[in-house]
């Protein structure tokens, strides 16, 4: 048999389930979710991806969950792909001996380099260009948008500034500067020893934290080529920056994170939602994975059921057609994560049956790889076909089937490279399969058809149209197959 044994023990979908989610559903990880007990009902909830966010993971607690991950996936026959989210140069206030309680009209004092204000009311920032970078009249964000302050004064190694929100401040509080170019570095030390941690633990996907220019992606990816790393690089958006430079971006990384929490800080609200419509047309006419992500279940951490305008968001991100939509504090922390990823699950599955935005009409299909892929999406949608099938070795096949958001026929992707495997959970409408290719390669649509009907994924009579190899003359040629199930 050429296929393994374990073929249909690493599909992501059970026997049976011929109407699957298009839509991929990442939970990040946190204490409410990071035990085997969880880890099962995340991922036969539907969990596709597993994000490790490394501002709260230690390498200890990665090691053992990356393999917790791994194992838990294996005893349920699913592929699930992990990703490491990376800190990033996260601006944040000091310790405080007492958190202050701030008013209106008060003022306070932001310190750097370990300044003494006279202030009554000061704390300790931890980027010491802030003076320098930052204007009088500018504004500062603090802890998510809880507290909201105006700059009044520059002096030395400090900053008087107008509280403008009522808040409490406590310690080591995140901070943006919405609109100020600021001098960190794309890549912290803590970045780099995460990187090779990621690297060592053979991670999937690695989410590089404020990405404000495609130079700083092609910085973290010259270090996964030079320790011929597989790992795919996801830029995460979250400043005015990053959005100018939205383009470069796409182009030089794997995948775009549409990161709305920051984002939301840094841009005014009105403009978010245009902004990720923008992002993931983008994303999808450019042929480049894209996730929305941040809040999208938010009151769901206390409460058992979503507002009616979280439902609605979810819903556009998914007729959007982003090839997925994330879950952060809803999982990593919350008192209802099994139950977050099973109405995400449900809105998504009744948001596909209605349609999508129709982004990948525009899609600028080049490659003679891509063309070939679009013929094949072509002849599944006039034959009605239960299934379009891609083997792929590195991905590429698969990713430009993925591209075409096909809504007609379920898309399954078989590849005998198992770094690769997880890799494709994170792709729009794809259902990966890890086989052993045989040495006549037309024989690997033969098997593939007779697996997927055993999987009852297609039935007898059906057409399943593939994208394959054929031997002719001794010359391996990409060609398109047909086939009706017997």
């Amino acid at each position: 048999m050429p296929f393994t044994e374990e073929s249909q023990l690493l599909s992501n979908s059970p026997a049976g389930e011929r109407h699957r989610r298009r839509t991929k559903i990442i939970a990040t990880l946190g204490p409410a979710t990071d035990s085997p007990e969880m880890l099962e009902q995340l991922i036969l909830a539907g969990m596709n991806v597993a994000r490790i966010n490394m501002s709260h993971a230690g390498a200890d607690s990665t090691r053992e969950l990356v393999k917790r991950i791994r194992a838990v996936a294996g005893k349920l026959g699913r592929s699930v792909g992990i990703l490491m989210d990376l800190q990033g140069p996260a601006i944040r206030t000091g310790d405080l001996a007492v958190s202050l309680n701030l008013k209106p009209g008060e003022r306070i004092a932001l310190t750097v380099r370990g300044e003494k204000s006279v202030e009554e009311r000061s704390v300790d920032v931890n980027y010491d260009q802030l003076v320098e970078d930052i204007k009088v009249g500018d504004h500062v964000v603090v802890d998510n948008g809880m507290i909201q302050l105006k700059v009044l004064e520059k002096r030395r190694n400090q900053l008087t500034c107008e509280v403008l929100t009522e808040g409490v401040l406590g310690s080591r509080r995140h901070i943006n500067l919405p609109g100020v170019r600021v001098n960190l570095p794309a890549l912290t030390d803590k970045d780099i020893k995460d990187v090779e941690l990621g690297i060592e633990t053979g991670v999937d996907f690695i989410a590089m934290s404020f990405c404000r220019e495609a130079a700083d992606v092609t910085k973290l990816k010259a270090i996964l080529d030079y320790r011929r790393a597989p790992q795919k690089v996801i830029a995460k958006l979250e400043d005015q920056e990053g959005i100018r430079n939205v383009h470069e971006i796409i182009e030089a990384a794997d995948g775009i994170m549409v990161a709305r929490g920051d984002l939301g800080m840094e841009c005014p609200l009105e403009e978010l939602p245009i902004i990720q419509r923008r992002v993931v047309k983008a994303c999808i006419v450019r042929g480049k994975p894209v996730i929305v992500a941040t809040h999208m279940l938010e009151s769901m951490i206390e409460s058992p059921s979503p507002t009616r305008a979280e439902i609605t968001d979810v819903a556009n991100a998914v007729y959007e057609q982003a090839d997925a939509i994330m879950l952060s504090g809803e999982t990593s922390v919350g008192k209802y994560p099994v139950k977050c990823i099973e109405i995400m699950d449900r809105i998504a599955r009744r948001i596909e049956r209605s349609g999508g935005a129709g982004y990948a009409d525009l899609a600028k299909m080049d490659s003679l790889g891509a063309k070939l892929v679009k013929a094949a999406y072509v002849m599944s949608k006039e034959v009605s076909a239960e299934a379009l099938v891609v083997f792929t070795r590195k991905g590429s096949m698969a990713h430009n089937a993925a591209w075409l958001r096909p809504m007609h026929s379920p898309l399954y992707a078989f590849t005998d490279n198992s770094s690769l495997l997880n890799q494709l959970t994170l792709l729009w409408g794809v259902t990966p399969f890890l086989v052993q290719f045989a040495e006549n390669p037309e024989s690997n649509f033969e098997q593939a058809v007779k697996l997927l009907k055993q999987l009852a994924l297609v039935q007898a009579g059906g057409n399943v149209v593939a994208v394959t190899e054929v031997d002719v003359g001794g010359k391996l040629i990409d060609t398109i197959l047909m086939e009706r199930v017997e």
